[in-house]
């Protein structure tokens, strides 16, 4: 990817937690910032703020996945608005938490749909963006730590992400021939209001089952996404950054299940 004053990356659900820290560090690495939303648009404003505020351009456009193929060519608009594209973070995702045997088809669908579906078509769309400009670009795909391992009772997760990290494998082999680099960032517990916690909790929040002892801050994930985005990274592809404060080491989600089921 050739640095300029006019880099662009879209990042997807960067209305709150970890999509919003991921738009303000690449705005303070110097891109403009593509800011989809879902649902919460004034969160998705305050998004464009922080990054005003950092001497860079922001867009604001609602993203919804499952209107599908249809909602990626809001890829195309950002495209022809900021006049480029150089960096993509497929941050947008959901989850039904059902057992395999309780889980119902359409909430399997759905969230494929989201998960997967929509981060392949988005990738395609700025992968050809990218192609087309003939200056490389970066694409990072955040997943989870359980696109490694399995979260219990959440099968339609689990296999979504694990197909998203495929994908980003599979994207690095075929669009490095164009300079264009494609990686997995996998969070653990992260202080998000998705995990009923304020970023604050990162710092006084205990969990005795993750070895450092505390949930992530955004920051520190974005702080990876960013660095991905960075020349620093430019002899890095197809890889998954776990960012789990030990997680993997120990999965505590997996015995604790088997523990219940003993009693």
């Amino acid at each position: 990817m050739t640095q300029s004053a006019s880099n662009v990356a879209v990042v997807t659900a960067s209305d709150s937690g970890i999509g919003k820290a991921c738009a303000i560090a690449l705005a303070k690495q110097g891109f403009d910032i593509g800011i989809t939303w879902h649902s919460d648009q004034r969160g998705a404003e305050d998004t464009a703020g922080e990054v005003l505020k950092l001497g860079r351009k922001a867009q604001v456009l609602q993203l919804d996945l499952t209107q599908l193929p249809a909602a990626a060519e809001v890829i195309d608009q950002f495209s022809r608005s900021f006049g480029r594209l150089d960096m993509l973070v497929n941050n947008a995702g959901a989850s039904a938490g059902a057992p395999f045997l309780d889980l119902s088809y359409e909430d399997w669908r759905s969230t494929f749909s989201i998960v997967l579906d929509g981060a392949f078509l988005c990738a395609q769309r700025a992968a050809r963006h990218m192609v087309k400009q003939g200056q490389g670009g970066r694409i990072v795909n955040i997943t989870s730590v359980h696109e490694h391992t399995p979260l219990p009772a959440a099968v339609a997760y689990t296999a979504a992400k694990h197909g998203l990290g495929g994908l980003a494998k599979s994207m690095a082999l075929e669009l490095s021939p164009y300079g264009i680099l494609v990686n997995s960032v996998a969070p653990g517990m992260i202080a998000t209001p998705i995990n009923d916690m304020r970023e604050e909790d990162a710092w006084t929040a205990k969990e005795p089952g993750i070895p450092l002892g505390r949930p992530g801050h955004v920051d520190e994930i974005a702080s990876m996404v960013a660095w991905l985005g960075s020349e620093g990274a430019a002899y890095t592809t197809g890889q998954s950054f776990i960012i789990d404060g030990g997680f993997m080491l120990v999965n505590p989600q997996f015995k604790a299940q088997k523990a219940q089921a003993g009693k």
